[in-house]
């Protein structure tokens, strides 16, 4: 299942609440629309005075529902059997909160919110307040209520002294996991992911041409069917644990100490272009005009020690222009599964890789998206 089908055909109803972060639901509904959803609004007569429902119609191609009307919207789409495969609340404010986790229904949203939750059905809601409401201690026991019953509060952004709405990209993150079959629920992921830079004197590095792409639409792979996931590299991915590592010694130093707190991980991905030489930084800069020798010192493997230590299932990336033994040797240390690409790959959004496992091996190719999907469709087939 590649990442745009998990929303395709799926209807979200999106309840929006009296929060001046309406104004954003317009670009949410078109960003839920793009991965492929059928979007459903319903409003709050508060949220409808901070943005029209026209507006919101215009952007769901549908007429938004206002008011309870004796069409039962609210068990048409959010009872048992309903329609929809998920109510996303977005903004939702303190109030609708706390109304809900107290069962009153007054308002259009309040009224499938509880529809949603006596169904059954995945909720999802994303706060939007200023910060000194969202630390009220009535709502934070609200909030904690509301998990207990399974429903997931995506974190708001504490920006400004305000609990401001999650960005449109993780609640659409949010939304996918939420529709999701979560395959890999319960499992722990750790991904390495992007290019070391290590040092050559106070103002070099000495790295690769990786981007780190693949890493995080592994890793993102991994987050919408349910994993709980931890990255180390560079770089930020939203919705999951970050370990910003740059050299490789930082890089083994942040993944043993995972591990080690752990006690393993069930899934490991080496994603990342490992520095497999590091030099010995020259004091202060390098003078230009003149040639300069670096001597590079090997690095041990961190492949090696994660397999030695804690055997998970193990994913490897290799570059090779053709051979197939190098990824076969692979195999036979432990890893589980190895794809092989060409330097050609490094920094492009697409990719054509050959994936090998135990059982045999076969192409695949497209953006770093798809390959991540499908990567993770041969794990599930590996692991079940």
């Amino acid at each position: 299942m590649t990442p745009v089908q998990i929303l395709s055909g799926k209807q979200v109803v999106l309840g929006v609440t009296g929060s001046i972060a309406a104004v954003e639901c317009v670009r949410l509904v078109h960003a839920l629309r793009r991965k492929g959803a059928e979007v459903q609004v319903v409003m709050s007569n508060a949220a409808a005075g901070i943005v029209t429902p026209d507006a919101l119609a215009y952007a769901s191609g549908r007429p938004v529902i206002t008011r309870i009307t004796g069409l039962v919207e609210h068990v048409t789409y959010c009872g048992d059997g309903g329609s929809a495969a998920l109510l996303l609340i977005a903004p939702c404010t303190a109030n609708t909160i706390s109304k809900i986790a107290c069962g009153i229904d007054d308002t259009p949203v309040t009224t499938f919110a509880t529809t949603a939750i006596g169904s059954g059905m995945p909720v999802l809601v994303v706060p939007a307040m200023h910060h000194s409401m969202f630390r009220h201690p009535g709502l934070t026991d609200n909030i904690e209520r509301l998990e207990n019953w399974g429903i997931c509060v995506l974190p708001p952004r504490i920006e400004e002294g305000k609990a401001k709405i999650a960005d449109i990209d993780e609640i659409v993150l949010a939304s996918e996991r939420a529709v999701s079959e979560k395959p890999l629920a319960g499992k722990r992921v750790l991904i390495t992911s992007g290019p070391c830079r290590e040092p050559v004197d106070d103002v070099r590095i000495l790295t690769t041409r990786s981007s780190g792409m693949m890493g995080k639409s592994l890793a993102l792979q991994a987050f919408r069917l349910g994993a709980e996931v931890t990255i180390v590299h560079g770089d930020t991915v939203p919705c999951i644990t970050n370990i910003h590592a740059s050299t490789a010694d930082e890089m083994r130093d942040a993944v043993m100490s995972e591990l080690t707190a752990w006690g393993g991980t069930d899934i490991y991905i080496s994603a990342a272009a490992i520095s497999d030489f590091a030099p010995v930084p020259a004091e202060g800069k390098i003078r230009s005009g003149k040639p300069a020798k670096i001597a590079l010192n090997p690095l041990p493997k961190l492949l090696d020690t994660v397999l030695e230590g804690y055997a998970p299932f193990t994913v490897a990336f290799k570059i090779e222009r053709n051979p197939l033994a190098p990824a076969k040797a692979l195999l036979k240390k432990g890893v589980s599964l190895v794809l092989m690409n060409q330097p050609e790959t490094m920094g492009s959004a697409t990719g054509d890789y050959q994936l090998l496992s135990h059982k045999g091996s076969r192409r695949i190719s497209g953006t770093k998206d798809e390959i991540a999907a499908e990567v993770w469709e041969q794990i599930l087939s590996e692991i079940r």
